[in-house]
C-alpha cells in the first residue's frame, strides 16, 4: 500500500467559489493506517451506491478496486448517473485502453465542474484502492450531494441541516454531524418516520437498542424504499467514530429517496420566499408613492405662496410676512428636506433589492419620478431664492415710508399749527377804523406778517415735495396725505391771496387818511395840545407791534428733546451692534463645524480600510453628533430673529448668513443620511452576492483611483451610465462588477416551484394553494393570479406561469 501524507482532491464549481474536499486528510490518513475500520465502511458502502445506480442498466461491480480498472463500468457508471452519453469506450484489453477509458471517465467528471488534484487513471488502473475510493467519493459528491439545498445552505451543510430539520421533533435525536450521531440508529429511524410513519412506530423504539433500531431502519429502507443496505449495525456499533463518508452516501439516499416530498416543501419553500421579497417591494413602492404624493403636494401648495411678492401696505403686515417665512424655513421646510432625502433613499434601496432578486427596476407612476420631485424642489427653491431679500427690501422701504410719513405729519402739523387763525385775521376790516398812524402800524405789522409768509414757503414746498415721494414710493394712506397736503396748499394759496388783498385795502385807506391829515394839519398847526395828544397815543399803539419772536422760545425748548433723541439712537446703535457680535461669533463657528464635518464624511465614504460595518459604526457615530449639535443652529436662529426683528440688515463681522448656515445644516443631514444609505445597500449587495471585504476593498480602491482616460473605463461607462449622465455611483460600479455572482431567483424556477405543487399540471387550484403555501402567501397568490385559459381545465383553475411572469416584470404600481 501507498504511503503518502496527504492527497488533495479540490472540487472546483463554476459559479466562483470553491470548496476543499480532502481525499485523504490527515485523521483520515492516520486512522487509516491504524485501523481498517473506515477503509472497510467506505468500500461496502461505496459498493452498494454504485451497485444501486448500475443495476439500473443491468450490472453491477462485486470489487471496487478491481472492477473499476478497465474504466468500461465507470464510464457506464457516470452515464447512468448523469443522464448523458460518454464517448465511446475503448474495447481492447491491454493497458492503454484500460487508461484511456478511465481518462474519459474523468475528463466526463471535470467537465461537470470538478477540478480533481492528484487522481490519476494510473492509479485506478493499476486497482489503488485509496485513489479509488477518492475517485467514487468525488461522484457521490458532485452527484448526490453538492446539489442538495436547503434554505441558504447546499451539499454537505444542506444535507446536515435537512437532517436536523427532519429530526428535529423526535426524542433521544440530536444530528449534529455523520459520524457518532447516527450510531444508536434513532435518527435513521426518524428520518423513516418523518416520511412514511406508516412504516414504524418510533414511540416504542429503545435508545439502548442501537442493533435493532441500526438493523429496522435498514431493512425498511431496502424493502420499502429501495435503499440497498450499504452499512453493517455491527460495524457502525463496534466503531468509535464511524466513518463520515460512508454515512453521508446512505444519509443521501434517503434525501432523494424523499425527494418527491422534499421537492414539494422546497417549492413551497422558494415561492414563499419569493413572494416574500415581492410583497416587502410592493410595501416600498406604495410607501414611495405615498410619501412622493405628499412630498409633491407640499410643494404644489407651498411654490405660490413664495411665488407671490405682492407687498402689504404696513411695516406690522409685512414683519409678519418674515415670521412666517422664518417659520416655514426653521420648521415646515426642514422635515420636507428629511422626508425628501427619505424618499430617495428609499428609492435607491429598493432598486437595489430589486436588482439583487432579479426584479426589474421600479418605475413610479407618471409624474412622481425621483427627478419629477428633484425638478418640483428645484422649483421650490428657485422660488424661495430672492424671497427673503425681497421680504427685507420691502421692509426697508415701508421703514423709508413710515419715516417719510411721520415726517410729513410733523411738518403739516407745524404748518397747520402756524396758519391757523391767520385767514380770520386777514380777513378782519379793522383798518376801517383805523387812525392814519394806526394804519401805519397795522401797515408795519402786515409787512412782517408778509415776511413770516415769505419764509414758509419752503416748509409748504418741502411738504408738497414729501407728498410727491410718498405718492411715488406707494404709501397705503396716500389718500389722507394727498387731501392733508391739498388742504395746505389750497388754504397757501388763500392766504396769498388774502394778504395781497389786506396789503391793498390798507394801502388805500392809508393814502386816505393822508388825504384827510392834510386836510387836519392846518387845524393841527392850531392845535398843539391836541397833536401832541395824538402823536402819543399813536406812539403807545406802536410799542405793541415791536416784538415777534416767539420761535427763539420753541427752539430752547426742541435743543433738550433733541439731545435726548440723540441719547436715544445711539443707545439703540449699541443694542444693534452687541446683536451683529453674538450672531456673527456662533455663525463663525457654526459654518467652519459644518463644513468640516462634510469632510469627515467625504473621507470616510473614500476609506479602504475596515469592514462595511466598521464604517457603519463611525457614520452613526457622526450623525449622533450631528444631532446632538443641532441646539447651537436653534440657537442662531433665534439671534437671527432678535436681528431682523431689530431691522438690522448688515453685519461686518461674518460672511456667514444665516441661510448659509441653514443650508449647509440641511445639506450635512442629507448628506450622512444617504451616505449610511449607500453602505447599508453595500452591505445589502455584498450578502446577496457573497462579496468578501477584500474584494470590496479592492472595487473602492478601483473605483476611487479608476484612470478616466482608460479605454476600458469608457467601455464601463457605457454600460453602467447608459445615459451618458456623466455620473456613476459605487453601488451601480459594485453591480457592473459583480454582475454574473447573484445567487438569485428566476421566473422559470417559480414557474417550475408552482409545476411541483401543481403535480405537472400547467395549473394550479385554490385548494392545493391553500394545501401548500401559508395563509398569507396563498391568498396574495388567490387575489392575483389570473384565470387558467388553456384547455381541459376546471373551473377555477388558476394561471401560475403568468403570475410567475409577472412577479418579474413590469409592476403595477
Amino acid at each position: 500500500m501507498m504511503t503518502m501524507t496527504q492527497v488533495e482532491t479540490t472540487v472546483h464549481y463554476d459559479n466562483g467559489y470553491e470548496e476543499e474536499y480532502m481525499l485523504q486528510e490527515d485523521e483520515w490518513d492516520r486512522d487509516m493506517l491504524l485501523d481498517p475500520a473506515w477503509e472497510q465502511q467506505q468500500r461496502k458502502t461505496f459498493t452498494a451506491w454504485c451497485n444501486s445506480h448500475l443495476r439500473k442498466a443491468g450490472t453491477q461491480i462485486e470489487n471496487i478496486e478491481e472492477d473499476f480498472r478497465n474504466g468500461l463500468k465507470l464510464m457506464l457508471l457516470l452515464e447512468v448517473i448523469s443522464g448523458e452519453r460518454l464517448p465511446k469506450p475503448d474495447r481492447g484489453k491491454m493497458r492503454f485502453h484500460k487508461i484511456a477509458n478511465v481518462n474519459k471517465a474523468l475528463e466526463f467528471i471535470t467537465s461537470k465542474g470538478v477540478k480533481l488534484v492528484s487522481i490519476g487513471a494510473e492509479e485506478i488502473v493499476d486497482g489503488n484502492v485509496k485513489m479509488t475510493l477518492g475517485m467514487i467519493w468525488t461522484i457521490i459528491l458532485r452527484f448526490a450531494i453538492q446539489d442538495i439545498s436547503v434554505e441558504e445552505t447546499s451539499a454537505k451543510e444542506g444535507l446536515l441541516l435537512w437532517c436536523q430539520r427532519k429530526t428535529a421533533p423526535y426524542r433521544n435525536v440530536n444530528v449534529q454531524n455523520f459520524h457518532v450521531s447516527w450510531k444508536d440508529g434513532l435518527a435513521f429511524c426518524a428520518l423513516i418516520h418523518r416520511h412514511r410513519p406508516d412504516l414504524l412506530d418510533y414511540s416504542k423504539l429503545n435508545k439502548d437498542d442501537p442493533m435493532g433500531n441500526l438493523n429496522l431502519a435498514f431493512d425498511i429502507a431496502e424493502k420499502h424504499l429501495d435503499i440497498p443496505k450499504m452499512l453493517d449495525a455491527e460495524d457502525i456499533i463496534n466503531t468509535p467514530k464511524p466513518d463520515e463518508r460512508a454515512i453521508m452516501t446512505y444519509v443521501s439516499c434517503f434525501y432523494h429517496a424523499f425527494a418527491g416530498a422534499e421537492q414539494a416543501e422546497t417549492a413551497a419553500n422558494r415561492i414563499c420566499k419569493v413572494l416574500g421579497v415581492n410583497q416587502e417591494n410592493e410595501k416600498m413602492m406604495e410607501e414611495y408613492e405615498r410619501l412622493a404624493s405628499e412630498l409633491l403636494e407640499w410643494i404644489r401648495r407651498t411654490t405660490p405662496w413664495l411665488e407671490n411678492r405682492t407687498p402689504e401696505k404696513t411695516m406690522v403686515e409685512m414683519q409678519r410676512k418674515l415670521e412666517d417665512f422664518r417659520d416655514y424655513r426653521r420648521q415646515h421646510k426642514p422635515p420636507k428636506v428629511q422626508e425628501k432625502c427619505q424618499l430617495e433613499i428609499n428609492f435607491n434601496t429598493l432598486q437595489t433589492k430589486l436588482r439583487i432578486s432579479n426584479r426589474p427596476a421600479f418605475m413610479p407612476s407618471e409624474g412622481k419620478m425621483v427627478s419629477d420631485i428633484a425638478s418640483a424642489w428645484q422649483g421650490l427653491e428657485q422660488a424661495e431664492k430672492g424671497y427673503e431679500e425681497w421680504l427685507l427690501t420691502e421692509i426697508r422701504r415701508l421703514e423709508r415710508l413710515d419715516h417719510l410719513a411721520e415726517k410729513f405729519r410733523q411738518k403739516a402739523t407745524n404748518h397747520e399749527n402756524w396758519a391757523s387763525g391767520k385767514e380770520l385775521i386777514l380777513s378782519q376790516k379793522d383798518y376801517e377804523t383805523a387812525t392814519l398812524t394806526e394804519i401805519r402800524a397795522l401797515l408795519r405789522k402786515h409787512e412782517a406778517f408778509e415776511s413770516d409768509l415769505a419764509a414758509h414757503q419752503d416748509r409748504v414746498e418741502q411738504i408738497a415735495a414729501i407728498a410727491q415721494e410718498l405718492n411715488e414710493l406707494d404709501y397705503h394712506d396716500v389718500a389722507a396725505v394727498n387731501q392733508r397736503c391739498q388742504s395746505i396748499c389750497d388754504l397757501w394759496d388763500k392766504l396769498g391771496t388774502l394778504t395781497q388783498k389786506r396789503r391793498e385795502s390798507l394801502e388805500r385807506t392809508e393814502k386816505l387818511l393822508e388825504t384827510i391829515d392834510q386836510l387836519f394839519l392846518e387845524f393841527a398847526k392850531r392845535s398843539a395840545p391836541f397833536n401832541n395828544w395824538m402823536e402819543g397815543a399813536m406812539e403807545d399803539l406802536q410799542d405793541m407791534f415791536i416784538v415777534h419772536t416767539t420761535e427763539e422760545v420753541q427752539v430752547k425748548k426742541l435743543v433738550p428733546q433733541r439731545d435726548g433723541a440723540l441719547q436715544e439712537e445711539m443707545a439703540r446703535q449699541h443694542a444693534h451692534e452687541r446683536l451683529r457680535r453674538q450672531f456673527a461669533a456662533q455663525a463663525n463657528l457654526i459654518g467652519p463645524w459644518i463644513q468640516a464635518r462634510m469632510e469627515e464624511i467625504g473621507r470616510c465614504s473614500l476609506e479602504i480600510g475596515g469592514t462595511l460595518e466598521d464604517q457603519m459604526t463611525q457614520l452613526k457615530q457622526f450623525e449622533h453628533v450631528i444631532v446632538a449639535y443641532k441646539p447651537n443652529v436653534d440657537k442662531l436662529e433665534g439671534d437671527h430673529q432678535l436681528i431682523q426683528e431689530s431691522l438690522v440688515f448688515d453685519n461686518k463681522h461674518t460672511n456667514y448668513t444665516m441661510e448659509h448656515i441653514r443650508v449647509g445644516w440641511e445639506l450635512l443631514l442629507t448628506t450622512i443620511a444617504r451616505t449610511i444609505n449607500e453602505i447599508e445597500t453595500q452591505i445589502l449587495t455584498r450578502d446577496a452576492k457573497g462579496i468578501s471585504q477584500q474584494q470590496m476593498n479592492e472595487f473602492r480602491s478601483s473605483f476611487n483611483h479608476f484612470d478616466r482616460g482608460e479605454v476600458e473605463f469608457a467601455r464601463i461607462m457605457m454600460l453602467v451610465d447608459a445615459n451618458a449622465t456623466g455620473i456613476v455611483s459605487f453601488q451601480s460600479f459594485i453591480d457592473f462588477m459583480t454582475r454574473e455572482t447573484a445567487d438569485t431567483d428566476t421566473a422559470e424556477q417559480v414557474v417550475a416551484s408552482f409545476r411541483i405543487l401543481a403535480t405537472d399540471k400547467p395549473y394550479i387550484l385554490v385548494d392545493e394553494l391553500r394545501r401548500e403555501l401559508p395563509p398569507e402567501q396563498a391568498e396574495y397568490c388567490i387575489m392575483r393570479m389570473p384565470p387558467y385559459a388553456g384547455p381541459g381545465a376546471p373551473p377555477g383553475a388558476l394561471d401560475y406561469t403568468a403570475f410567475s411572469t409577472a412577479l418579474y416584470g413590469e409592476s403595477d404600481l
